[in-house]
């Protein structure tokens, strides 16, 4: 068995008594994951960690940021260690400590969180906290799982596209295909294509942009209801992909096929022809 190293043989701190570790999870409305909000702007993150409730969680000196790595279990990303400089009625003022910066978003922790409190003292778990592994860079966003493992929310690729994350442009400026648009509100899908010149990368993106993709019914949706529906209830996926070489008439054929299969021009979907 390899022997675990632990988080205070990477990370020296002096004093543990003043540090509180923040297991960053959920917002208090649960429709945002704060790793999904660390890879979309750490300035938002910080103010994840300078929410003042109805007590003062912040009690100590320093803040010690673990931030739930749910793509796997019991896995936790460094977000950095905030010193609380400031108490007011609404907000603590926290400020970003240089030490370790570079480890932030990079060094991932195993640690089973089995409780329900998310503000503890570290010197009371830190030795259970153990070194996973290190990122090569800064996480950025979701990984891209190969084409047939394409289920993803709009928030997420969202963050995608806005960070040009290079497996995944790679991987769809270069093939045509047919996508699904899934509305978990109510189940509606959307079947849509890329073909001539444009590859999935760049029809996604005209969706990131604005929310819709300029298609007849999803545009009255988002007009209607903003961009954050779309944010909120679209999942896309790949139902196939091809080769740019591979001929138009073929792609549009196909989509009219999967548009059959999900009965997706009627009371179950959002396409009009």
């Amino acid at each position: 068995m390899v022997e675990k190293i632990k988080l205070s043989e990477i990370i020296h701190l002096e004093n543990l008594e003043d540090y509180k570790i923040h297991f960053s999870m959920k917002n208090l409305e649960k429709t945002e994951k704060a790793l999904d909000v660390f890879a979309r702007d750490e300035e938002e993150y910080k103010s994840w960690n300078a929410y003042k409730g109805d007590i003062d969680i912040w009690s100590r000196k320093y803040i010690f940021t673990l931030i739930e790595y749910y793509h796997e279990k019991n896995k936790w990303l460094f977000g950095g260690i905030f010193e609380v400089i400031g108490r007011h009625k609404d907000c603590y003022e926290i400020k970003l400590k240089e030490k370790y910066k570079n480890l932030i978003g990079r060094l991932i922790f195993d640690f089973h969180h089995g409780f329900q409190n998310r503000h503890v003292n570290l010197e009371n778990f830190i030795n259970e906290i153990s070194i996973s592994q290190i990122l090569k860079e800064k996480y950025n966003g979701i990984y891209f799982p190969g084409y047939e493992n394409i289920n993803i929310d709009f928030l997420n690729l969202e963050q995608i596209f806005n960070n040009e994350k290079n497996d995944w442009k790679t991987a769809l400026q270069n093939v045509k295909g047919i996508y699904l648009i899934f509305d978990k509100s109510n189940g509606k899908k959307y079947v849509g294509s890329a073909y001539g010149d444009s590859g999935i990368w760049s029809r996604w993106a005209c969706y990131i942009g604005t929310g819709h993709g300029w298609n007849d019914e999803l545009t009255k949706l988002i007009k209607k209801e903003t961009k954050d529906y779309a944010r909120q209830y679209f999942k896309f996926s790949l139902l196939e992909y091809h080769s740019m070489k591979r001929d138009d008439n073929f792609i549009i054929a196909r989509e009219n096929f999967w548009k059959e299969v999900f009965l997706s021009r009627d009371k179950f979907g959002y396409n009009k022809n």
